[in-house]
């Protein structure tokens, strides 16, 4: 365990507390993500492919010819003209399916020109038979099957409405005027709509792919490929997806109503992996485009290396996330994007009604997807601009976010193991370097306020993250400050685990499934309010734990003590604020620290209440658990503490359980020296200041006292 073995002041109590945690979340249920054949990155050596104005070698139409001139009756006089002249030579020459002209490839570096038209392939669509439909191959968390390279090749139509599989440089274009007018549907029949494996050099342009069991337009272990002007649109999972691939170009494309995200460069080639901020290219470039009313606008498990900018991604649950929290994708953990120039607005959707209802338990057909239904595929706080769950070296610069009900930012750290990585060195490997600066947060471009929840929350873990002076509302309340070079950071800190409460609450609101309809209860993405929150619920325990225990403890030994009394009514204010702090609508306010405070002083002064009343041990026990309460608010809200491995929190959270044992087994002792019971003994602190003249036999009897007892 090299990472203990860098920290040996921390207590072996809290290296167990911190695993124990770990056991906790190893036990809760897997995420379920994107889960495909074990694959390798391209060697690197392609391009990003350039488009070619060149005339078709293959065309695709239909044969109607009444229904072709209405889809192009308004276009422009010359493009109409043109489609004209390629729907005459198309009728002599092409194909009626888009499958047709890609088998017809037969060389790198042809061009397919789709006429406007509705394509729903037809002879893809029939389920599997003969030897496909008794393929021997591993199913997924969702079902379908994990098929070889080579199964694809036999059975290219058991997942894929359109395979294209092999080729190189192969450019697919629309011919109409928008990305509407050539419409490839799956009619949720088949996983992917279009799938490019191992087809180096790809490019599509200028059509719509839409309605399938998983995703849209899917290009797979790709050296190379360009997506420019397509749409995608109602799909369970995603609507492009793009996995182990390099060289790669979004540009100018959208995506809405997809139940996970609109925009996934899932592993994009770790072509930086240990470079630090020294980044020499980016994998995947996307640009100008659009994602909107899905459940995340962007996603990328492993997504390293990708550079977004320029784009808009809005009214989804979540504006965009990168995680490292799925295993079977390579490149993980994530790393190295950078966001720079895009709107991440109104991000604030509640999709997940639609799993409560039991919409999403229909078939996809019947689910509305057209009406704007989305099912959420994942946990995922909505309210959220960009998420960053476990990744490191990522730079998110001068982007407009704003508008969002939870948060700006949020980052959070995922231990290893949840992606399969047992060794222990690797399980604080995420969140670390991640910098944010430079943003506009909470107006939008024409300077208007447009407020997010709060602009910050993280749960404390890692090193080397940092943001930019002033944010509107933040948890932690103060954070490390970005300097002027990627890479200066003022007031950093680096924690091995994050904030225990947050912790808890990632674990609650992580036990969600979409095909049990199972919503976490206690989880306030999921509209628990209230009493109902995890986090509240625990704040209220542990007050309601202490207030019994610290009253019995105040009424048997300290009712006497002016100092104990009034120490007393501080910790039970602080404890009443520590709840009020927990609720939604205080989250990211100073209350929380206040409540700590309060409680600290409290403690204090029954500590030194107790010292003087004949319980030293005790006593300075319960003083040390009033200054790491004081330096736990200090922590959360005037300065995070360098150079210590765990959080305040963890150290007075296992101090206050073994305070609480020891306090009730003070109460339950019945005293018998010579003034009898604690409050009752003649030199007892009935008087308060006096307690001074005669603390010194007293306290010395009652050290002997609990020597002699244990």
């Amino acid at each position: 365990m090299s990472w203990i073995r860098r920290f040996p002041a921390v207590p072996a109590a809290l290296v167990a507390a911190l695993l124990a945690l770990l056991g906790v979340l190893a036990a809760a249920p897997a995420a379920q993500a994107h889960e495909e054949r074990p694959v390798t990155f391209p060697d690197g050596s392609g391009s990003v492919p350039v488009y070619r104005a060149a005339e078709p070698d293959l065309l695709v139409c239909k044969t109607d010819r009444a229904e072709f001139e209405r889809r192009t009756a308004a276009f422009p006089a010359a493009l109409k003209q043109r489609n004209l002249a390629l729907f005459e030579r198309c009728l002599k020459s092409g194909h009626r399916h888009l499958q047709q002209a890609v088998d017809a490839v037969d060389r790198p570096g042809m061009n397919i020109a789709i006429l406007p038209g509705l394509y729903e392939e037809e002879p893809s669509l029939p389920k599997p038979a003969g030897a496909c439909a008794r393929l021997k191959a591993p199913n997924s968390s969702l079902g379908y099957q994990i098929l070889s390279y080579e199964q694809q090749v036999q059975c290219r139509h058991n997942q894929n409405l359109v395979a294209i599989l092999g080729k190189t440089n192969l450019q697919i274009e629309g011919t109409g005027a928008a990305r509407t007018d050539v419409v490839i549907d799956a009619k949720y029949q088949k996983l992917n709509g279009i799938r490019a494996d191992r087809s180096n050099g790809i490019y599509f342009r200028n059509f719509t792919a839409q309605r399938t069991t998983f995703n849209s337009l899917y290009v797979l272990a790709g050296d190379g490929f360009v997506i420019d002007d397509v749409l995608t649109r109602w799909n369970d999972e995603y609507g492009f997806l793009t996995f182990a691939s390099d060289h790669g170009l979004y540009k100018n494309c959208e995506s809405y109503g997809n139940g996970d995200s609109g925009i996934y460069p899932g592993s994009a080639s770790d072509i930086n992996d240990g470079r630090g901020y020294d980044v020499p290219r980016h994998s995947i470039e996307i640009t100008g485009c659009r994602s909107h009313h899905n459940m995340v606008g962007y996603s990328g498990t492993a997504g390293d290396s990708v550079w977004a900018h320029d784009n808009e991604f809005d009214h989804n649950m979540g504006g965009a996330s990168m995680d490292s929290a799925f295993p079977g994708h390579p490149g993980l953990p994530q790393n190295h994007a950078k966001f720079e120039r895009n709107l991440i607005h109104d991000n604030n959707q509640d999709y997940y009604r639609y799993v409560a209802d039991g919409t999403c338990a229909k078939p996809p057909a019947l689910r509305g997807y057209e009406q704007g239904v989305v099912c959420p595929q994942i946990s995922m706080p909505p309210g959220t601009g960009i998420i960053t769950a476990g990744g490191n070296w990522n730079i998110y610069e001068d982007n407009w976010v704003y508008g969002h009900d939870r948060a700006a930012f949020f980052l959070s750290a995922v231990p290893a193991f949840i992606r399969g990585e047992e060794r222990w060195s690797k399980q604080a490997d995420t969140s670390h370097h991640n910098r944010y600066a430079r943003n506009h947060l909470g107006v939008d471009r024409s300077g208007a306020s447009r407020p997010n929840g709060m602009d910050v929350w993280w749960d404390g873990q890692g090193r080397g993250n940092c943001w930019q002076q002033g944010p509107d509302g933040s948890t932690p309340g103060t954070l490390p400050e970005c300097g002027p070079a990627r890479g200066d950071v003022s007031g950093g800190s680096a924690r091995l685990a994050g904030e225990p409460v947050k912790l808890v609450q990632l674990l609650v609101c992580a036990d969600y499934n979409v095909q049990a309809r199972r919503l976490p209860a206690g989880c306030d993405w999921y509209g628990a309010t209230g009493l109902e929150r995890v986090e509240t619920q625990l704040a209220l325990g542990v007050a309601a734990v202490l207030t019994l225990v610290g009253g019995v403890l105040w009424w048997r030994r300290l009712r006497g003590s002016r100092l104990g009394t009034v120490s007393a009514a501080l910790g039970l204010a602080g404890l009443a604020l520590d709840v009020a702090g927990s609720t939604t609508a205080l989250l990211g306010t100073p209350v929380p620290a206040l409540g700590l405070l309060l409680l600290g002083a409290g403690w204090t002064g029954m500590g030194l209440a107790l010292r003087r009343g004949g319980r030293p041990w005790l006593g300075w026990t319960t003083v040390v658990l009033g200054a790491l309460t004081l330096l736990d608010a200090f922590d959360k809200a005037v300065l995070m503490i360098p150079w210590i491995p765990l959080g305040p929190a963890w150290i007075r959270g296992l101090l206050g359980v073994a305070w609480v044992l020891w306090a009730v087994v003070a109460s339950a002792r019945h005293e018998t020296g010579p003034g009898g019971d604690w409050g009752g003994e003649p030199g007892g602190d009935r008087g308060g200041d006096r307690e001074s003249a005669t603390v010194g036999p007293t306290a010395t009897s009652g050290a002997a006292g609990e020597e002699a007892t244990g």
